[in-house]
C-alpha cells in the first residue's frame, strides 16, 4: 500500500516536471531571441527565393511589364522581408508606444499576405472564365474593391485604437482578421476547385494537363489550409490570453503559427509555381 502511495506521488510529479519545458522556454529571454532569430532566417530565405524568381521572370519576359505573376512574387518578397525585419527587432517592437504601433507592425504584413494570395485567386478566376468564354471585365474591380474595403476597415479600427484603447475593439479586429482569412480560404476552394474540375474534363492527351492538375490541386490544398489555420488561430487569439501572438513570452506559439500559416505555405507555393513563362518569339 505504501509502495503504491509513493508511485502515485512520483508519477504526477514527473509528468508536471516534463510539461514545464514549454513554460521554461517561453519565459527565457535567450530562447525567445533564438526562436525569433530562427523566424527571421526563415522569412529571409522565403524573401530571397521570391526575389530570385522575380528576377528570373523579368529576365525571361522583360517586355511584359508588371504581370500578375511578377506582382505575386514581388508581394511575397515584400511580406517576408518585412516579417523578417520585424522579428529581428522583435524585442524593440514590443517596447514601442503607443501600443497600437506594435499591433500595426505585427498585423499589417498579414493584410499584405492576404492581398498576395488573393491575387492568385484572381488569376485562377480569370483563367476559369476565359476558358468558358465568359467576360472577366468585372473581376479586377471586384478584387480592388475587396482589398480597399479590407484595408479601410482595419485601418479605421487601428485609428480608433490609437485615439482610445478599447479592449472589445481589439477582439473585433482579431475576429475581422479571422473572417478575412476564412474568406480567402473559401476563395481558394471555390476557384481552385472549379479550375481543377475543368482541367479534369480536358482530354487526357492534352499537353500539360496532368502538370496543371497537380499544380492547381496542390496550391488549392496548401493555401486553403493555411488560411483556415490563420482563421482558427485568430479566433483563439481573440478570446484566450494564452494564445496571444503579440507578446514576447509566447515564442513557441509564434514559431508554430507563422511556420504553418505563412512560411511553409509560401515555400511550397513558390516551389510549385517555379516554372518560368515561355519566351516571346521575335518575328523577323
Amino acid at each position: 500500500m505504501g509502495l503504491y502511495g509513493v508511485d502515485e506521488a512520483v508519477i504526477p510529479y514527473n509528468l508536471n516536471d516534463e510539461s514545464n519545458w514549454w513554460h521554461d522556454i517561453n519565459d527565457s529571454p535567450l530562447w525567445q531571441d533564438r526562436i525569433f532569430h530562427i523566424l527571421t532566417a526563415l522569412y529571409g530565405l522565403v524573401a530571397v527565393i521570391a526575389l530570385v524568381q522575380l528576377v528570373r521572370i523579368q529576365l525571361r519576359v522583360p517586355e511584359f511589364g508588371w504581370t500578375t505573376q511578377k506582382v505575386f512574387h514581388f508581394l511575397n518578397f515584400l511580406v517576408n522581408g518585412v516579417r523578417g525585419l520585424v522579428f529581428i527587432f522583435r524585442r524593440n517592437v514590443q517596447d514601442l508606444h503607443p501600443e497600437i504601433v506594435r499591433h500595426i507592425l505585427l498585423d499589417m504584413p498579414s493584410l499584405v499576405f492576404f492581398t498576395t494570395y488573393a491575387l492568385l485567386v484572381l488569376f485562377w478566376a480569370e483563367i476559369y472564365y476565359q476558358a468558358r468564354a465568359e467576360s472577366t471585365d468585372g473581376l479586377r474591380p471586384v478584387f480592388f474593391t475587396i482589398n480597399v474595403a479590407v484595408y479601410s476597415i482595419q485601418i479605421a479600427m487601428w485609428l480608433v485604437l490609437w485615439w482610445k484603447y478599447i479592449p472589445v475593439l481589439v477582439i473585433i479586429s482579431k475576429m475581422f482578421f479571422a473572417g478575412v482569412s476564412l474568406f480567402a480560404a473559401l476563395g481558394f476552394l471555390l476557384y481552385g476547385g472549379r479550375l481543377f474540375l475543368m482541367l479534369q474534363r480536358f482530354p487526357v492527351e492534352s499537353k500539360g494537363r496532368q502538370n496543371k492538375l497537380q499544380e492547381v490541386g496542390y496550391v488549392t490544398v496548401i493555401c486553403s489550409s493555411c488560411f483556415l489555420v490563420r482563421c482558427i488561430m485568430m479566433c483563439f487569439d481573440a478570446f484566450d490570453k494564452a494564445a496571444d501572438l503579440n507578446v514576447l513570452n509566447h515564442p513557441i506559439l509564434n514559431f508554430i503559427y507563422y511556420l504553418l500559416a505563412e512560411i511553409l505555405p509560401s515555400i511550397l507555393v513558390l516551389f510549385i509555381l517555379r516554372k518560368l513563362p515561355p519566351r516571346r518569339e521575335v518575328l523577323g
